[in-house]
């Protein structure tokens, strides 16, 4: 097989020959090389001879286990080439179940010692990169999905988390860490987490639009899509190498599928005038690009290359940390939206418990902010005298300028503590803590120097009572007290200051 160089066609691409066994050759060689290294591929075992300068022929045995073990980073197969004093001057491989998807030996390549360790030490670093990445965003959108509970974030940590096992097993860490692990298995487990992790981008995309973006056919095209991504791994999981071939051009299809998809999203994301659009433009154009790479290279359109087929760990990582800046950025909408939600609310409520007129509170704000209090008050009644006369002397809208100079008044002769309220019609109230502060004259003076419309003499009487108003029962004996004290006020001739219980000196 060395020498017959008539039995081997040279001039076809490996991938048309289909799955079986095969015998490959090198070309003529003159090296002393410490490795020969071959990507990963399927292939039930294989046998290396190797042709030294001196005519001796060595060989090396790999199966299914043995490969585990040759795995080095980057799923490169790593055979030892045992030293001689004559160089290697041939290689033959005879590879036995090749499923040949990708070639039966795929990008053949000489190895020293020092290449093996700086190729373990490049491709390590970018690897624990990548993991440390993953790692990172994991914890943190767990521990705010703890906080916030969005659905979105799940399946974004379920899209990261997948895309780390993939790169666990895809880069060959997992056979460093359990030798023992067959190399077809490992290429099985492959299939579905690459499979898992497009479906769960996917929901994830569907969990973070807006709810208008996935909606109708979109929506069933959606949950297809992600039906088919997930069953199709099966037919190579349970049946290769039957027809492995078949299966795996149906598992690429379905990768077809959802790059036929994401225009359809991003039309319907535009319509509605999402505001997430441009964000998943940015952070999905990789992963749609090197896919689309990936599916053309799965059905020959492109040979195989290194990059290209670690292509989709470095698109799959931007796109995970783009998307973190878009889970960034739809966290802050969410605050915006809730900052205004709670404005409105707080808004509305100063409205219902606030009187249009004056600006003061109505009864239901004053007696919500006032019954509850432990410590001793003082309430102050307020009354404008001969109200009816004002309003058929001024008119309707000079009674109500009279009632805003009132409640001017009152702020002005109110300590900041003091809660002010126009209770109904011309009766207002004041509450503050009760120190001994002549609050009632202070106001009765404050009125009294008020220029009025027309300069129409307008006065008010006031009452006043002290006392806790810890529940209403509380508030209601107070506020009787008070009136019971303006009405004494009203008694006395108006435009003074009466006190109950017993102190009704003006």
């Amino acid at each position: 097989m060395l020498r017959a160089t008539d039995r081997y066609d040279c001039t076809k691409a490996q991938t048309s020959f289909g799955s079986g066994n095969y015998w490959v050759r090198s070309g003529p060689l003159s090296s002393r090389a410490a490795y020969v290294r071959t990507s990963s591929v399927w292939q039930d075992e294989a046998t290396l001879h190797i042709l030294y300068a001196d005519g001796v022929i060595l060989t090396r045995h790999m199966d299914g286990h043995a490969a585990s073990r040759a795995l080095r980073l980057g799923a490169i197969f790593e055979m030892a080439i045992p030293p001689r004093a004559a160089p290697v001057t041939r290689m033959l491989w005879h590879v036995r179940g090749s499923a040949n998807l990708r070639g039966i030996v795929v990008s053949p390549a000489l190895a020293t010692v020092k290449d093996s360790a700086r190729s373990d030490l490049i491709l390590g670093t970018l690897y624990g990169a990548f993991a440390g990445l993953c790692l990172a965003l994991l914890v943190y959108n767990l521990a705010l999905w703890a906080a916030l509970r969005h659905q979105f974030q799940l399946a974004y940590c379920a899209m990261v988390a997948g895309l780390l096992l993939y790169t666990f097993t895809s880069s060959g860490a997992v056979a460093w860490v359990f030798p023992a692990f067959e190399n077809n298995d490992r290429l099985r487990i492959n299939y579905i987490l690459l499979a898992a992790s497009a479906a769960s981008a996917l929901a994830f995309a569907r969990s973070f639009f807006e709810r208008e973006v996935f909606q109708g056919w979109l929506a069933r095209a959606a949950s297809i899509v992600t039906a088919a991504l997930l069953a199709a791994p099966f037919g190579v999981i349970l049946l290769a190498p039957w027809h492995i071939r078949l299966f795996d051009g149906i598992y690429a299809s379905t990768f077809l599928l959802l790059i036929a998809l994401v225009p359809f999203i991003l039309w319907n994301a535009w319509r509605t005038r999402s505001n997430y659009l441009w964000l998943f433009s940015i952070s999905w154009a990789a992963p749609v690009v090197f896919a689309g790479v990936r599916v053309a290279q799965n059905f020959h359109l492109f040979g195989w290359h290194f990059l290209l087929d670690n292509s989709t760990i470095m698109a799959m990582a931007l796109e995970a940390l783009i998307s973190s800046v878009a889970i960034a950025y739809r966290f802050r909408l969410i605050a915006a939206e809730r900052d205004e939600a709670r404005e409105r609310a707080i808004a509305a409520r100063l409205l219902a418990d606030a009187d249009p007129l004056t600006g003061l509170l109505n009864r239901r704000g004053f007696l919500h902010a006032a019954i509850g209090r432990d410590l001793p008050h003082l309430l102050v009644l307020a009354d404008i005298d001969h109200f009816k006369a004002v309003n058929e002397t001024l008119g309707h809208d000079g009674g109500d300028e009279v009632l805003r100079i009132i409640a001017r008044a009152l702020r002005a002769a109110a300590p900041p503590d003091t809660l002010i309220a126009r209770l109904g019609g011309e009766e207002f109230a004041m509450l503050m803590p009760d120190y001994g502060h002549d609050l009632a004259n202070e106001v009765l003076t404050r009125v009294r120097e008020e220029r009025m419309p027309f300069d129409m003499a307008v006065t008010i009487s006031l009452g006043t009572s002290a006392g806790p108003i810890n529940d209403e029962a509380g508030w209601k004996a107070l506020y009787r007290r008070a009136d019971q004290a303006l009405f004494a006020a009203k008694a006395a001739g108006r435009d003074r200051v009466r006190h109950a219980p017993s102190a009704f000196a003006a």
